[in-house]
């Protein structure tokens, strides 16, 4: 399957996005919801795990010739960390202080300038 690269950002782009919108919109709290807590973290993990699959197959097919080049390993390692703080919460091993480690964000790099091999004199 083949992206343009501006398909490629779209398409992140959109499911960060309901990412966002997934874990930021709360739900109304009801005494007959029968949806509970740990199933709808775990449907999160499971978005997650999509979310990380295309990452991956977005970084194999990316386009070097641009200017600036969107950090999948960044964006892998904010995932990874993500996806450890929901498991932690699903399956916490005791009662431990939490983790401070903040999200690395800023996923625009530029690409480093083509190394232009010297003339020998």
């Amino acid at each position: 399957m083949s992206f343009s690269p501006s398909t490629d950002w779209r398409c992140i782009f959109g499911f960060l996005l309901a990412l966002c919108l997934c874990l930021g919109i709360p739900a109304p709290a009801r005494a007959d919801d029968a949806t509970p807590e740990r199933a709808r973290l775990a449907a999160v993990l499971r978005h997650v795990d999509a979310i990380d699959r295309l990452v991956e197959e977005a970084g194999v097919s990316r386009e070097e010739r641009a200017r600036y080049h969107f950090d999948y390993a960044r964006l892998t390692a904010d995932l990874a960390r993500v996806r450890a703080g929901i498991g932690d919460y699903l399956s916490p091993p005791r009662a431990q202080p939490r983790d401070p480690a903040e999200l690395l964000g800023d996923y625009r790099q530029p690409t480093p300038a083509p190394r232009v091999p010297e003339a020998a004199p």
